[in-house]
């Protein structure tokens, strides 16, 4: 019996991650940004000055310097507009339908990794949220990288060994992008992704958004609540 030498293959449940860049914005979202970093660094300064003559000065080292939310300040305005009609127009491309739905920014800040290195991330996704993103306003090539992980559990469990992992193919398991920045990237709310540890040789500084979509039914249900 003669058999196909060769298979079509279809793929299914894939992950998209989309990027695009705009290094014009840069300038004027650090800018922007300034203030809210040196907040956060100034609310930490007594933890970090305890913590160093306790054990030993590390300088900033191991610390994430988070802002506070920036939905409300109209700097962000426009990025916060592009990031909205983005997540619809890539929401609409996954093959979802928004009729009965409004999108809203429920998450957007800054942050600023430890001048004296090891910030990080540990693995983590963004519950309750479709779109996420990060925009890179200051990082290089001896930066931390971003990576994202399989998000399909089942497959975890029975992976098999990779014959290299300098090319990617469907078994892989984890991808690291470079930042860059301007650089901005996209991805579906549920994909798992970490911050490598940073070794502190560059600044290293990014705004990160989560977006959900509201069932239209829901809003109206709370406006009328609460008028």
């Amino acid at each position: 019996m003669i058999y196909p030498k060769q298979l079509r293959r279809d793929e299914y449940f894939s992950t998209p991650i989309w990027m695009a860049d705009a290094p014009q914005l840069v300038k004027s979202l650090n800018k922007a940004s300034d203030p809210y970093i040196k907040e956060s660094k100034k609310a930490l300064k007594k933890g970090i000055a305890t913590r160093n003559k306790t054990y030993g000065n590390k300088g900033d080292m191991g610390n994430v310097f988070h802002s506070k939310s920036l939905i409300e300040d109209n700097k962000f305005k426009d990025l916060s507009l592009y990031i909205l009609q983005t997540s619809e127009n890539l929401l609409k491309e996954m093959g979802f339908s928004l009729d009965n739905h409004k999108l809203f920014i429920t998450e957007l800040w800054v942050q600023e990794f430890a001048k004296q290195g090891a910030g990080w991330h540990s693995t983590h996704t963004h519950w309750n949220g479709h779109i996420s993103g990060f925009m890179f306003l200051k990082a290089s090539d001896r930066t931390s990288l971003p990576t994202f992980h399989d998000p399909r559990t089942g497959n975890l469990m029975n992976l098999l060994p990779l014959k290299t992992t300098n090319v990617v193919k469907p078994g892989v398991h984890s991808v690291t992008y470079k930042p860059t920045p301007g650089r901005m990237i996209f991805f579906p709310s549920y994909l798992a992704h970490e911050y490598i540890p940073d070794m502190g040789y560059d600044p290293f500084r990014f705004i990160h958004w989560n977006v959900q979509a509201i069932p239209k039914g829901v809003l109206y249900k709370v406006k009328e609540f609460n008028e």
